[in-house]
């Protein structure tokens, strides 16, 4: 069976399983000593334990990867003249998108109206963080210690810091070529260490699953049924019907090819509901099986981990409006305005991982004048929707990364259009020999 298969298989079997499990957790008697069993030994004993241990690998690897990505990335573009150009095509399109998310979720949410009819639920509880002044965001980006900024994994930093030594390594001649070439040396070692990696995921997102549906249960989705199926359909729109329709414009390549290669890259995502931790797939997917140059991939795949996050501007979207008919506040022009340049700006400074989002929705709903404690009405749902929003962003670097190699010239069409491009990585790795 090939790995994106298992994974997938890893995934029904984990929903499925915890979903029993969870079951019996609430059939059987907290103090009999099977539910103790089942609550302590498997669900927080053996499957948590697995499942953090397998997103602590992945998170291991994302600052290695980012840092060697960029500066072999910039390096190879800082002596071509399509540096700019290259840089500014993938700013552009990321931030093009995400505004496109943010309007569309808003939009949809107003057709709908998900919020209708809804009582406000106070048994939720949630307490916002105070959002920091926009200067500050501005000048956090920008690093006084960067390995500080490695230890504690601010990626905007890291990233900064990265791109500056990529571009110094241009400019210093000899020494700086010796340096880049041992970078790439670096590059190749970590992309061995993905391969480890990613032979176990079965094991991973099994866990991952099984601990988070035995915990929260399937039922927790339709107490919230409007709100939930209202994000989740924009959410599929935009990463199937979206995403797809730029990539046809821009590039009049097959976008069923694409998303066909993305399966495991989203079983990944779907899993860990962080992009950063799915960094490393999305990174190797982008550049073995679309064909997307290193120097490409390795600018706009980490950077686009980092500041494109459409699908948690869509649910930004979407969920202001919700709170905002469930409290009977009808929005502004103005008012719109503002949570679509809030999101848009919050979305590139947000954490690549599981959760943020709440964070970065009580700052939009403070900026545009609406209950901060609204966000306590969705936190039922929001850990599946975390999930599905992280396959939505992925599915935005690859496309990002592959229009920006398409009109660089930096695309090998051959490799896109290979069925079984990269095919070693789905193949069972021999007992003697080791991951290949």
């Amino acid at each position: 069976m090939s790995l994106t298969n298992r994974i997938l298989l890893a995934m029904a079997a984990g929903i499925a399983l915890g979903s029993m499990l969870e079951w019996l957790l609430g059939v059987i008697d907290s103090a009999h000593g099977v539910h103790v069993f089942i609550q302590n030994g498997l669900v927080l004993g053996v499957f948590d334990v697995v499942g953090r241990i397998f997103i602590a690998s992945l998170k291991l690897l994302v600052v290695p990867l980012v840092m060697v990505s960029l500066i072999c990335g910039m390096s190879s573009l800082g002596s071509s003249s399509r540096m700019g150009s290259i840089a500014g095509r993938t700013v552009g399109l990321y931030l093009l998108t995400t505004c496109v998310a943010v309007s569309l979720g808003l939009g949809v949410a107003l057709l709908i109206g998900p919020g209708k009819g809804v009582a406000t639920m106070a048994a939720a509880a949630f307490e916002a963080k105070t959002p920091p002044p926009l200067t500050d965001t501005i000048v956090n980006i920008f690093p006084s210690n960067p390995f500080k900024a490695m230890a504690e994994g601010q990626m905007l930093q890291v990233i900064v810091f990265a791109l500056l030594v990529g571009f110094a390594l241009t400019r210093a001649g000899d020494a700086g070529e010796r340096i880049a070439d041992w970078f790439r040396d670096m590059e190749v070692i970590v992309m061995k260490m993905v391969g480890i990696l990613i032979e176990l995921a079965p094991y991973g997102v099994f866990a991952l699953l099984t601990k988070l549906f035995a915990t929260m249960g399937i039922g927790t989705i339709f107490d919230l049924a409007a709100y939930f199926f209202t994000l989740l359909g924009v959410l599929i729109f935009h990463g199937l019907v979206v995403y797809p329709s730029l990539l046809r414009s821009l590039t009049a390549l097959n976008p069923a090819i694409l998303l066909n290669k993305m399966r495991r890259v989203w079983a990944f995502a779907f899993s860990t509901a962080s992009s950063g931790a799915t960094l490393p797939i999305t990174l190797r997917t982008v550049e073995k099986r679309l064909g997307v140059s290193k120097s490409v991939a390795g600018f706009s795949v980490p950077l686009g981990a980092t500041i494109n996050m459409d699908g948690t501007a869509i649910m930004q979207g979407v969920a202001t409006v919700f709170i905002a008919q469930v409290y009977g506040i009808d929005l502004t022009a103005g008012q719109l305005l503002m949570v679509v340049l809030t999101a848009t700006l919050a979305s590139i400074g947000t954490a690549a991982v599981p959760g943020v989002g709440l964070i970065t929705l009580a700052l939009v709903l403070q900026q545009a004048g609406l209950p901060v404690e609204g966000v306590a009405l969705i936190i039922g749902v929001d850990r599946i929707l975390d999930m599905v929003r992280t396959m939505v962003n992925v599915t935005g670097d690859a496309t990002v990364a592959t229009i920006v190699a398409h009109q660089e010239g930096q695309l090998d069409e051959a490799v896109y259009l290979d069925p079984d491009a990269d095919h070693e990585a789905d193949q069972p790795v021999p007992a003697a020999e080791g991951v290949s």
